[in-house]
């Protein structure tokens, strides 16, 4: 059995004294918990009562968070073509370019990228490149705001903080809300921001209570159960 460090063990004890916790308390307890030497990032995990194999019980959308996530702004790749370019460009995308990237991609297994926009008409070509963004989540979506001609509009909310968030195959979200130095008002804020957006994403097909179970946690810390009922709008 893996050995419990005594910093982790404080902070369990402090975190077990209430089974839930309201959403203020807990971004508190979070915060005032969190011992690494590092700027610890804070996260939401939320159960949702949905079945993600079903298409029409998906949940994902994107949210750009008051206070953004804090540290390095992700690296933006803009893969559009004719005067899109530079618009990205301008918009401070890191990386611009066409079918010239999709090959690179491809060849050189080049991902030196946190997020990609694309147009609507290079798609044809993106879509080839499945099988790698696919599964590291860098896919471009519709839903997600980043297939869009608006290519300005897309990289500038990326680097402003634009959480992107889906259901996984268990039916949980995991979603960053800050850094632990953001402070319990502004980490407040941020997981507002990203739990009501998750809950006006409730899909119509779900049936039942839709949030099950919703924790906060710090990197190295442990988690800290929040009363669902506590934040899920009335049915």
């Amino acid at each position: 059995m893996a050995r419990v460090g005594k910093n982790y063990k404080k902070a369990k004890e402090v975190t077990a004294a209430k089974r839930n916790y309201l959403l203020p308390e807990a971004v508190a307890t979070v915060a005032k918990t969190a011992f690494a030497k590092f700027d610890e990032t804070v996260e939401v995990a939320m159960r949702l009562g949905v079945d993600p194999k079903h298409a029409d019980q998906m949940v994902r959308g994107t949210v750009i968070l008051p206070h953004g996530l804090g540290g390095n702004a992700k690296k933006v790749l803009v893969i559009a073509s004719g005067e899109k370019l530079k618009e990205g460009q301008d918009a401070g995308a890191d990386h611009v370019g066409g079918d010239d990237m999709v090959k690179k991609i491809q060849e050189e297994n080049w991902l030196d990228f946190d997020a990609i926009v694309a147009t609507p008409d290079m798609m044809k070509s993106v879509g080839k490149l499945g099988k790698v963004l696919g599964p590291r989540g860098l896919m471009p979506n519709p839903k997600t705001g980043t297939v869009t001609f608006d290519v300005a509009k897309a990289v500038r909310e990326i680097k402003a903080g634009k959480v992107e968030y889906r259901v996984d195959k268990t039916a949980i979200i995991h979603a960053p809300i800050g850094k632990v130095s953001f402070g319990p008002d502004k980490l407040l804020d941020n997981a507002k921001a990203l739990i009501d957006s998750i809950l006006k994403a409730k899909p119509a097909a779900a049936k039942g209570k839709y949030v099950r179970s919703i924790a906060l946690s710090s990197t190295m810390g442990p988690g800290v159960r929040i009363d669902p009922a506590s934040v899920e709008a009335p049915a």
